[in-house]
């Protein structure tokens, strides 16, 4: 889960890391009783859970005199389709130059690697692009508490020596916060110091409740659904609707969707053993999505059985056309009560794929 700026400066602020001085605002008005803290210029920031904000318009220069305009300005915006609902209000800082910080992890060696540029900011994509040699990176081994100095220096170069106590208080935020993602981007200097002038952190998902968080803020209203009844579910972009049982066959059947020229709107792996009512509920989340066409469900009956599918996809009633593999247990029973409700059924993954596809084109 991604936390806000003001939640990720929140963070690394108590592990010592400088943020400059702001407060978090919900209205245009309550601007007004923190302007003294700001000083003569500040910044507005919209507090959205979206890449690029500044460039959208989510980030307005504002002083005294123009504070509450620019803060309303600011609310009544859409950023990316998204309402701006809290705003930051930060001091504006007197930045001599912008560097570029995170930690992920690397996949290959399933290790926190950290990332180092002096080319940060806005264009950090741009750089990582057109530029790569400029981006050092170092392995850091999980089991270490501090980054060694040998590793620091590969990694900062000529950069100031004060910015290795800053990596080596974000790698720990990093570890503590079961993070897969701490990055700050700009990491500035100033003549009063270096400060973390943005701040990112993304949560694992299954560390959310170890973190005090109750709610996956990432999650759409149907994704939410699909966690309450315990589905594997992830929302894509287009016509499709996929449900398959377990998720190597789920991901297959998206990949074949691909293959031939087609779009899948969903991932849904209802698990092994599923009864009616939970195939019920699955089909009928995948009908909700406002861009599916058609279903393609395929199910392979080992400990799920065959009928209890049929008898699922039956009770969901839904509009859509939906097209239908089954094979395993039961599957001469669960094919004839599809059959007798007039269910077109196929009898290969790859036949129900090429059918969804032509019905989509």
């Amino acid at each position: 889960m991604k936390l806000r700026e003001y939640e990720a400066k929140r963070v690394i602020k108590e592990y010592g890391i400088p943020v400059p001085a702001g407060f978090l605002i919900r209205s245009a008005d309550e601007i007004t009783g923190h302007i003294a803290e700001l000083g003569d210029k500040f910044v507005l920031k919209a507090q959205i859970d979206v890449g690029g904000r500044g460039k959208a318009g989510g980030i307005l220069m504002a002083d005294p005199a123009t504070a509450v305009a620019m803060a309303k300005e600011l609310f009544n915006k859409q950023i990316k389709g998204l309402p701006v609902k809290e705003v930051l209000a930060e001091q504006r800082l007197e930045i001599t130059h912008e560097y570029y910080l995170s930690i992920t992890i690397d996949r290959s060696s399933k290790q926190p690697l950290i990332l180092f540029t002096e080319a940060g900011g806005v264009d950090i994509e741009h750089t990582a692009k057109e530029n790569p040699q400029a981006i050092r990176t170092v392995i850091a081994n999980p089991l270490m508490r501090d980054i060694p100095p040998f590793l620091l220096r590969e990694l900062l170069g000529t950069a100031p020596k004060e910015i290795g106590v800053i990596v080596n208080k974000l790698y720990r935020v990093f570890v503590e916060k079961d993070a897969l993602l701490a990055e700050i981007n700009p990491l500035v200097t100033t003549p009063q110091g270096v400060f973390a002038a943005d701040a990112k952190i993304i949560v694992d998902d299954n560390a959310l409740g170890r973190q005090g968080f109750t709610v996956n803020r990432d999650l759409s209203e149907r994704e939410r659904d699909a966690e309450k009844y315990g589905f594997s579910y992830v929302e894509l972009d287009g016509a499709i609707g996929v449900i398959g049982n377990g998720a190597g066959l789920t991901m297959s059947t998206l990949d074949l969707i691909g293959f031939y020229g087609g779009k899948a709107a969903n991932f849904l792996d209802v698990g092994g053993g599923a009864e009616s009512e939970r195939v019920m509920h699955a089909v009928r989340l995948v009908a909700s999505v406002p861009s599916v066409k058609v279903i393609v469900v395929n199910l392979l009956g080992g400990i799920t059985k065959c009928d209890e599918v049929a008898k699922g996809i039956i009770s969901a009633g839904i509009s859509q056309k939906v097209i239908v593999r089954l094979a395993g247990t039961n599957e001469a029973e669960g094919r004839a009560m599809l059959l007798a409700k007039g269910y077109e059924m196929l009898d290969t993954m790859d036949l129900v794929v090429k059918k969804a596809v032509e019905v989509t084109a």
